[in-house]
């Protein structure tokens, strides 16, 4: 993949994701995907999913500060502002792209302003395991029905 189209794939999806369209971004993510950052990791998109959709809500908006683009890869830095006592977080997040979709995305921030909202959610409900407390998204979600429409 040449600079332009990693671009407009990766800011496909960071834009989608930082707006709340989780059903967008989700449209940018291979069906080999993996998903790392400090405080959980992903083999699986439906596994990321389901993750962005707990968390999107939260975000009230992102200041861009860099975005680097090479063939196949970019990294995006950028402050995230949420409604969570966290309240701003500095992010690096690189991402690896394949045949028009991303492959991989590992995120860096400092995850110890999140501590406590973690142990918090999950004093109420249990580890905060994305993946295996919420059943996975189904392809047909994930495409918006397209899935369904090719049967």
């Amino acid at each position: 993949m040449n600079r332009m189209q990693t671009r407009e794939v990766v800011r496909a999806y960071h834009d989608a994701y930082c707006r709340g369209d989780v059903q967008a971004a989700s449209a940018q993510l291979a069906d080999s995907f993996h998903f790392s950052s400090p405080m959980m990791a992903f083999d699986t998109p439906q596994q990321h999913v389901a993750a962005l959709a707990r968390f999107v809500p939260f975000i009230t908006g992102v200041d861009l500060i860099s975005e680097l683009y090479g063939e196949g890869e970019a990294t995006l830095i950028y402050d995230l502002h949420t409604s969570l006592p966290a309240s701003t977080q500095r992010s690096a997040e690189h991402f690896r792209v394949s045949r028009g979709r991303i492959s991989s995305i590992v995120i860096i921030f400092d995850a110890t302003p999140w501590h406590p909202i973690i142990k918090a959610a999950a004093d109420i409900r249990g580890p905060l395991e994305v993946a295996d407390q919420h059943p996975p998204v189904s392809d047909d979600e994930l495409s918006g029905g397209r899935a369904r429409d090719k049967t």
